[in-house]
């Protein structure tokens, strides 16, 4: 997965930087009692508390909910966000700075419900629009089952699955927020949630609905007088 870093100066002085890389393995006698599994532990997680003390998401947003955790959500914030090949800045608020890292974090953690979004993380878009998101899951997701079908597995061409995987989320993301709450002081990380479930939420939706939005960029490969593949 590449490295991302995002820089973050804060409204009131502070800043910050964090990631998806150089943090060291987590000391388990270390971390916060809200990361512990069975601790609002989501009502469909398969993990169980024996092999995995503690939430594998839960674990990878520690930092970023101690940073953001006393701020409010509509706070400014100038970030920017590095990879090998670019550099991304913007002022926004706290909630929304937070919510694409924090969905970055997610994603590449190995909590089993994010498996499906793995490669976003490796492809990362800072501040994508629920447009732009939804083109890259679906894509994303298209391609897996494209690479599944070569390797001689079933494929799921009709995106049920993919319909599937965002309900799961929203029992994730529901149990994440109580989480959060617990730890933080302020509705800056709790709101940064808020917003990655608004997603979840519309994706079994938004797919049949707002695919047909995107499908006249398609116009020339739809062209019946196209040529064929």
């Amino acid at each position: 997965m590449q490295n991302v870093t995002y820089h973050f100066n804060f409204a009131d002085g502070r800043s910050a930087t964090l990631g998806n890389t150089g943090r060291p393995a987590a000391d388990g006698a270390a971390l916060p009692d809200w990361t512990r599994l069975d601790f609002h532990q989501c009502p469909n997680c398969p993990l169980t508390p024996a092999s995995t003390p503690h939430c594998p998401m839960a674990v990878e947003l520690v930092e970023l909910v101690q940073t953001v955790g006393a701020l409010a959500s509509y706070e400014e914030v100038e970030v920017r966000v590095e990879t090998a090949e670019r550099s991304v800045a913007k002022r926004t608020t706290v909630q929304r700075a937070a919510g694409a890292l924090m969905g970055l974090l997610a994603a590449g953690s190995d909590c089993p419900h994010v498996a499906f979004l793995k490669p976003m993380a490796h492809f990362h878009l800072p501040f994508a629009t629920a447009e732009e998101n939804l083109y890259r899951v679906v894509s994303s997701y298209l391609l897996a089952q494209y690479l599944r079908q070569q390797a001689g597995l079933k494929a799921d061409w009709a995106l049920a699955g993919l319909k599937r995987n965002g309900h799961a989320m929203q029992s994730v993301n529901m149990a994440m927020a109580e989480r959060i709450r617990a730890a933080a002081q302020k509705d800056g990380a709790i709101n940064a949630l808020v917003l990655l479930d608004l997603l979840a939420k519309a994706l079994p939706y938004s797919i049949d609905e707002q695919l047909e939005e995107i499908k006249i960029l398609f116009a020339a490969q739809l062209d019946g007088a196209a040529a064929a593949p």
